[in-house]
């Protein structure tokens, strides 16, 4: 009976032991449900805003231990979209994306400090135009739930703001275009 008993206290620790821990997301890129945009000062005049069509990512987060969050994200420099053609040929020159030399941009977590009601930053390295420099993202979350497929989605957004040439992108539009704003909705499919 004390053997039993035991082993009932054991298996219940066991799950109250693991009842919290962090979950494992995949962007949901195939649904479009997260987006990458962009948007910077043309000429100081107007505000020009854009997209990366084709990125993947994941990420992990633990509501008990939200300092644990980590963030994993690849973009396809090539898709960017301005919804304009030729300033998207332009976007993608050696003027600014250099596409062919650096095909790839990305961002890897390395510290996430939460704030109240689901905010916090999100401290990190950005890889862009061959550069690596870290990065702040402030970051708030959307929500988290059952979806009607079956699957559990947590999401969050984000934005950051950043010196085109501290990533080695020279190219001068003019004292009001010096900084661009990313700004992030990801929603993510628990695995």
């Amino acid at each position: 009976m004390k053997q039993a008993i035991a082993t009932s206290l054991l298996a219940i620790g066991l799950l109250a032991g693991n009842a919290a821990y962090a979950e494992d997301y995949t962007i949901d890129t195939e649904g479009m449900h997260a987006s990458i945009q962009f948007r910077i000062k043309h000429l100081g005049y107007s505000w020009l805003y854009g997209r990366f069509d084709k990125f993947s990512g994941q990420f992990s987060y633990d509501e008990a231990k939200p300092a644990d969050a980590k963030v994993e994200v690849t973009i396809d420099a090539d898709s960017v979209n301005s919804n304009h053609a030729e300033r998207d040929k332009h976007l993608r020159s050696d003027d600014f994306l250099d596409v062919k030399k650096f095909p790839e941009a990305k961002f890897v977590s390395t510290k996430f400090t939460p704030a109240a009601d689901g905010a916090g930053k999100l401290e990190g390295d950005l890889t862009l135009h061959g550069v690596t420099k870290p990065i702040t993202i402030d970051v708030k979350q959307i929500g988290a739930g059952n979806d009607p497929w079956g699957g559990f989605r947590r999401g969050f957004s984000g934005s950051t703001q950043f010196a085109l040439k501290n990533f080695g992108i020279k190219k001068d539009l003019g004292p009001d275009s010096q900084e661009v704003e990313m700004i992030l909705s990801i929603e993510g499919v628990r695995k």
